[in-house]
Formats: C-alpha cells, sequence, structure tokens
C-alpha cells in the first residue's frame, strides 16, 4: 500500500506491507520506506486565500519523485490525502488537476474530522501498556491542528480540526526573527482561545494520556531528549514532561531561524516556523492540564495506510 499525506508544510509518502489477517490487532505495518519533503504548500494561504505558484509547483517535484518510488515498490493501492491548505484555497481545482497529472491518482481534500480520524487509527495502534485511556490525540499540522478523544478498541469519541499550525501561527503573528515578547503573546492568546474550543468540543480534559503527532512535536520531543541527531526509533513512544516542553518552547523562540538551525535535530524546512509548533504544544498541554506528553511517529499516514486494508 502505498500513503501520501500532503499537508500545508510538507509532503510524506508511506509505502507499507499490510500484516497478515492473523497476526491480530495490533500487529505492525512493515514499512518498505517513508520519505518526507518540506513543501511548504500553504505558503501565504492564509494571508491570500490562495496557493501560491512556486508552492504547487516545489509540490509537484516531490510528488513526482514519490511516484517514481510507488512504481519500483509495485504498491497494489494508492491514496492520498491532503489536508488544511488544499481545503482553504480558492485555487484548489488547480492542486488536484496537478496531483492527478503526476500521480494518475486524485488526491483526496478530506475533511477535518476524517483527517482527525485517521490521524487518531495511525496514532492508537501500537501504544505501550502504560499509556492509559482514552487518548487525546492531537495532530499539529502546518495550517490545522486535529483533536481526537477515544480508546483503542472504542475508537473515536469526538474529534474536532482548528485553525492553528505552525505555519499559520507564524505567519499571523510571528513575524520577527526572533519574535518579539508582544507578538509571542499574542501568538499564545490566539492559539489558547481556539484550544478552549477545540477542548470543549471534544473532552479532552478528561482524557488520560496526551498523544502528540507530526513534526512540532517529535522535533520539541527529539530536543528535550537532547538527542544528537533525529532519531525516529528514540522519539516514538517518548514520554517528556510539561516544564520539558516548555523550556524547549522559550528557548526556540528566543532563537533567530538561524540559531535553530543548529540544533542537531532541527530539519532546515522546520527553523522558522518550530517556535510556534512549540508554543501551540505548550499551551495544549496548559489549557487541557496535560503533565507529559507522549510522541508518536505514526499518524495520519499510517492511518492512510490503514485505511487500504
Amino acid at each position: 500500500m502505498a500513503a501520501i499525506d500532503c499537508g500545508t508544510n510538507s509532503i510524506r509518502l508511506l509505502v507499507a506491507d499490510l500484516p497478515e489477517p492473523a497476526a491480530g490487532p495490533q500487529a505492525p505495518l512493515t514499512d518498505l520506506t517513508r520519505r518526507m519533503e518540506i513543501v511548504r504548500l500553504g505558503q501565504g494561504v492564509d494571508r491570500t486565500g490562495r496557493l501560491a505558484p512556486e508552492a504547487i509547483e516545489r509540490t509537484r517535484a516531490a510528488l513526482a519523485g514519490y511516484a517514481t518510488e510507488i512504481e519500483k515498490l509495485g504498491a497494489e493501492r494508492v491514496r492520498m490525502c491532503a489536508t488544511s491548505a488544499s481545503r482553504d484555497a480558492s485555487n484548489a481545482d488547480e492542486f488536484r488537476e496537478m496531483v492527478s497529472r503526476t500521480l494518475g491518482v486524485a488526491p483526496e481534500v478530506v475533511t477535518g474530522d476524517e483527517e482527525a480520524r485517521l490521524s487518531f487509527t495511525g496514532a492508537v495502534r501500537g501504544l505501550p501498556a502504560d499509556a492509559a485511556e482514552p487518548y487525546l490525540v492531537v495532530d499539529i499540522g502546518g495550517g490545522s491542528t486535529e483533536f481526537v478523544v477515544g480508546t483503542r478498541n472504542g475508537g473515536v469519541e469526538a474529534a474536532v480540526s482548528m485553525d492553528i499550525g505552525c505555519v499559520r501561527m507564524t505567519e499571523r503573528h510571528l513575524a520577527g526573527d526572533p519574535p518579539t515578547a508582544e507578538q509571542v503573546a499574542a501568538a499564545r492568546a490566539d492559539i489558547a482561545a481556539v484550544v478552549d474550543r477545540a477542548l470543549a468540543a471534544v473532552p479532552g480534559r478528561d482524557a488520560a494520556t496526551l498523544v502528540g503527532l507530526a513534526g512540532s512535536v517529535t522535533t520539541v520531543v527529539a530536543i528535550a531528549q537532547d538527542l544528537p541527531g533525529y532519531d525516529p526509533e528514540r522519539i516514538h513512544h517518548a514520554r517528556v514532561s510539561y516544564d520539558q516542553v516548555a523550556q524547549v518552547t522559550t528557548d526556540l523562540l528566543a532563537r533567530t531561524s538561524e540559531q535553530r538551525l543548529t540544533i542537531p535535530v532541527m530539519h532546515p524546512g522546520r527553523a522558522d516556523v518550530i517556535g510556534a509548533g512549540a508554543l501551540v504544544l505548550q499551551v495544549i498541554m496548559e489549557r487541557a492540564g496535560m503533565s507529559s506528553v507522549v510522541a508518536s511517529e505514526h499518524d495520519i499516514l499510517d492511518g492512510i495506510a490503514w485505511s487500504l486494508a
């Protein structure tokens, strides 16, 4: 199976074999390849309402490489899901036509609710036994953040997608490099108001475990662990405290983008927006009353693959 997740900031590919039915409900996928490229499809979309031509071209180039990989590995089924930026844009038809030409499969511009459910499916499969239920799963993307509450066996109980993400909050509030105290305060207030609305829609404050997904979370967790390089195996299911998240966030927001690039785990395409992503995570933990977060390297990409079973 080949799954592609095209978000506001990155486009990712997973080609994997599904487990045999006899392997049991918690059996994992067998990864053949995982790839990620920062294409910033949502560049400026919060301001203009349109996908920029150069952003569409960056995405096309990455997708062409993915199409070659999919053919080489012989994937039998392909599903591509596009999320926040392509939902919001007035010229989304141009994006969909480009994908169909490049990949040979039309993208599905999924709703926020479907995005949340796919993220939950990918995240909770294989969580360690000490991760108590119910779970609050948060997927902090470039343009939106999904909040999902549920259990392993019962599935999703409630889900909502909100328009806060690392790219959107950076473009809206954090113009300075580094941002000023006033800019950070404005971003924090905006994020807190949205998070409170989300937690009024889903019972996140009643959850026992916060599970964080996507690059902002995994980067913060990697920094908190002081890893010498980005190591998915060390990050996957690592638990870090609120105090660690708060310290990392403060440090990131005090640095310039160039200074952030010196952090060993930092992806070059994430350095300018990671401060906002970390702030979203910190505020969620504050408003939901969570003392720690469990990071997951498995997320909507895995959920898309499982949906092809």
